[in-house]
């Protein structure tokens, strides 16, 4: 399967989904290091990976080996940068002619053209109302784990507003759908919730009927979605001292201490909380690594040499978690201190217009696997150049 742009039609290099069976996969760890390090070499390894900052320096490190024409996929042509820039923001200006721009959140999957569907379910916040913050973090954490690629074919078709969504939009909707019913949480009589138990219980046939996934309807990645909300669940229920009905809510919010945290501080948190939940996640000898890459421009490393992490699914629910704790009278400052994310869309903007240019120009139409060279090179591009 090709993923396709939704900025233009142009082509890209495209990551293919596997083609699942109807039962949750076990998937094998992708494990890097050696025999040789120590369990106390392999948690620095893995520790040093844990932040924004690390993005943000290794990515630097795959940009400054293309300037110097060093790396086997792609060239930059840093000329193309100042018309990528001011398409962008013209774009912006046209959309928000007063540059209040809220933020990139799973949020705005939300808001549809029916309307600001959570405001049905949920009401409006008052402020400081720490439990509809809860709620919303609950909601927020499943949302943005099922925001997988959809494909171009799936869609979803919402029975209260009578209308069709597709792609980001339709997952959303559906998960939010699915969040009222209550299937991710293990008591009936409070369905607004997500707890440990219920996503441990979830099988591939709910979550299919969920995201109404027929034969004429596929969605690719069922039971990878199935097994990461497992896998959260286990995370939930195996924490030090936690109740074995903590929800996500309960999780991030153990993690600040006060009513503010930098942003940085809450990427990290989290990381050190769900890494290990990825299926398909890089692991340094036994310490998970979660969303990394390898690529040799990383070499001069002291820990973790020749790895590139990108951490790109944990920074948008960072993002996505910015108003519900805002909600709930948290805030969180210096947003700089996370990245551009490591995605089809900005990696694909880059490309068209010019400023990343492949060295054979066949490699935009070849299906390449989310780990190979190709793609890390591209997506650590990606995130230097935003």
């Amino acid at each position: 399967m090709t993923l396709k742009s939704r900025w233009k039609p142009k082509k890209r290099p495209v990551i293919s989904l596997p083609v699942t069976s109807s039962q949750t996969m076990i998937l094998p760890r992708r494990v890097v290091g050696s025999s040789k390090v120590t369990d106390s070499e392999s948690v620095a390894a893995a520790l040093s990976l844990l932040s924004a900052s690390a993005v943000r320096e290794r990515c630097h490190w795959v940009l400054e080996a293309a300037r110097s024409d060093g790396l086997t996929h792609f060239r930059v042509n840093l000329d193309a940068l100042q018309p990528c820039a001011t398409l962008v923001a013209n774009e912006t200006r046209s959309n928000y002619p007063d540059l209040d721009v809220p933020y990139h959140s799973r949020w705005r999957h939300f808001e549809t053209s029916a309307g600001d569907l959570t405001k049905t379910i949920l009401g409006k916040p008052a402020p400081g109302d720490l439990e509809y913050c809860r709620v919303a973090i609950d909601l927020s954490v499943v949302s943005v784990l099922l925001d997988a690629g959809a494909g171009g074919t799936w869609r979803y078709r919402d029975e209260i507003t009578q209308t069709q969504y597709e792609r980001s939009e339709g997952l959303a909707v559906a998960s939010l759908r699915m969040f009222d019913s209550g299937l991710f949480s293990s008591d009936p009589g409070q369905r607004h919730r997500v707890d440990g138990v219920a996503l441990s219980r979830l099988d591939a046939s709910q979550l299919q009927t969920g995201l109404q996934v027929t034969e004429g309807n596929p969605l690719p990645g069922i039971d990878e979605r199935v097994t990461l909300l497992n896998a959260l669940g286990h995370a939930l229920s195996h924490q030090p001292g936690a109740d074995v009905l903590e929800r996500p809510a309960d999780l991030v919010l153990n993690g600040i201490d006060g009513d503010t945290i930098r942003a940085d501080e809450l990427l990290s948190h989290i990381l050190g909380k769900l890494n290990s939940i990825w299926p398909q996640g890089l692991y340094y000898n036994d310490q998970p690594l979660g969303d990394v890459g390898c690529h040799p421009a990383a070499h001069q490393a002291q820990f973790a040499s020749g790895l590139v992490p990108f951490h790109k699914l944990s920074q948008w629910l960072v993002y996505s978690l910015l108003e519900p704790l805002e909600w709930g009278g948290i805030v969180v400052t210096e947003l700089d201190g996370l990245t551009g994310l490591a995605e089809y869309r900005n990696g694909g903007l880059l490309i068209d217009s010019g400023v990343i240019l492949p060295v054979d120009p066949n490699l935009c139409d070849q299906p390449l696997a989310p780990d190979s060279e190709p793609i890390v090179e591209w997506r650590a591009l990606t995130v230097a150049l935003l």
